[in-house]
């Protein structure tokens, strides 16, 4: 199968220019101008962007927690995904404590069998008992399989939360192994103390999930991570930061050149800590950790994504519905499964709100939500732009269409959007995932198992499109 893509605004992170892209079979085989080729298919994207597939590196898909499962499956998870503009994800593959690690990767791999993906997919491992996953050897063979990545919580007492010592042991298995660490950064045992203090109190509404859980508690935990990492020597990824006293120190790390990568998600852009407070409990929707923060932080969020303090922004997408799955266990803040969808309105908001308002450069939206994320998590040049030899994951986007987002008109299975009835301008018009169409005017046009599993790279190396792992250049 060839594809000809015509006449488009072909925008990578350093580039924009117009120009024709060449796939045959799966990787992009010629850029330019003009083209004289015969293709299987022809795409006129006069008038549209051309831009490399996005990837999100954040997803929690058909994940147990607090009493029940997210309600995505890799088949609708990444066909909502895909509808959005993502063509990879990379996914938590979490261990159960007492579960050893590949016994914990088989099952993530029975998943996407089950539910086959349409778009690409890739695992971290979400580490909570390194004595029951098989010690630190076990640990150290996931990145021969092409996880490289270990993720630790910080938070989430009683449940999935380490300690500082599996944290840090964790840390000089990725410097080792060339892995690298990500953590969910919250100080667990003070918000577990002040979360007993306020239920003790009667404090119960979805607005105490936010009040429990103060900026200093984030702000510490990164720091800690940090400095954990700087000992241990590795390389350091802290998701979902919300807040400027947790951009602070991730900010100062890289001023001093340290290996320190931060991201925020689309959700701590837009929703603020009054929708916590919203009627008949509703504010449940939006309780998800850390907690949306006061609407003067969403600024500072923004400033970091221009400096590079923050280098970029997922989803977290860990949709269980309302109220079926996120009132299970009563209506009391402290037992609400933590979680909100987003895998599908990603580009939408951040190119409306980002882009057209003159926020963020057409690069950087590419930046941020594609090119970055490949070099970080092992996945470039392979993924996150388009050049010759490249995947063809490309999205036509047309700058202009207009969509009002909606849980009715979404892709996935949860029953709510937390950016319900904000209308935007810019959508997808085609999506392709290696050189194969998947969405094409609002059209499913790929069956489940056009996507398939991604082994990546380990830190220091890079991906090529036949998989084969090369050392990067000086």
């Amino acid at each position: 199968m060839s594809v000809l893509i015509k006449g488009g605004r072909i925008v990578t992170a350093s580039d924009d220019y117009v120009g024709d892209v060449y796939a045959e079979g799966e990787t992009v085989s010629l850029i330019g101008e003009s083209l004289d080729v015969q293709a299987d298919k022809v795409i006129d994207a006069s008038g549209k962007y051309v831009l490399p597939g996005a990837i999100d590196p954040h997803t929690h898909i058909e994940m147990f927690f607090g009493g029940t499962t997210t309600c995505d499956d890799f088949t609708s998870g990444t066909v909502a995904a895909a509808f959005g503009g993502t063509t990879s994800l990379v996914d938590f593959c979490m261990q159960a404590p007492g579960t050893p690690f590949p016994e914990a990767l088989d099952n993530y791999f029975e998943k996407i069998e089950r539910c086959k993906p349409v778009i690409d997919v890739g695992f971290h491992i979400g580490v909570t008992d390194i004595e029951g996953g098989g010690g630190l050897d076990a640990l150290a063979k996931l990145p021969d399989e092409g996880v490289t990545s270990y993720k630790l919580f910080m938070a989430y007492k009683g449940a999935v939360m380490v300690d500082d010592e599996t944290l840090f042991k964790t840390m000089e298995v990725a410097r080792e192994t060339g892995g690298l660490v990500m953590v969910h950064a919250e100080n667990g045992d003070a918000i577990d103390v002040i979360v007993k203090n306020a239920v003790a109190e009667g404090k119960t509404d979805p607005i105490w999930h936010a009040r429990t859980r103060p900026m200093e508690t984030e702000a510490e935990a990164t720091n800690r991570a940090i400095q954990l990492a700087r000992v241990a020597g590795c390389a350091l990824y802290v998701v979902h930061v919300s807040c400027q006293p947790a951009v602070e120190p991730i900010a100062l790390a890289r001023e001093k050149g340290w290996d320190v990568w931060g991201e925020t998600c689309t959700q701590y852009l837009f929703v603020d800590e009054s929708a916590l407070e919203k009627p008949n409990w509703e504010g449940g929707k939006y309780i998800y950790t850390p907690p949306p923060r006061p609407k003067e932080q969403q600024e500072h969020l923004w400033k970091a994504l221009v400096t590079d303090d923050l280098s970029v922004v997922s989803t977290d997408h860990c949709p269980f519905n309302w109220p079926e799955q996120k009132a299970i266990n009563g209506r009391e803040f402290e037992k609400v499964p933590n979680g909100g969808p987003g895998i599908e309105n990603r580009l939408h908001m951040l190119h409306h709100f980002g882009v057209r308002s003159g926020r963020i450069t057409l690069n950087r939206f590419v930046e941020l939500t594609s090119t970055n994320v490949a070099k970080r998590f092992g996945l470039y040049p392979r993924k996150g732009t388009i050049a010759v030899g490249s995947d063809a994951d490309v999205v036509v986007w047309d700058p202009v269409k207009e969509l009002k987002i909606s849980a009715q008109t979404h892709h996935s299975n949860v029953n709510y959007s937390l950016f319900e009835g904000t209308e935007v301008t810019g959508a997808p018009e085609v999506v392709l995932v290696r050189g194969q169409v998947v969405v094409e005017n609002d059209e499913l046009v790929a069956e489940p198992g056009a996507g398939r599993f991604v082994k990546r790279a380990r830190a220091g190396e890079k991906l090529t499109a036949a998989g084969v792992q090369e050392a990067v250049p000086a």
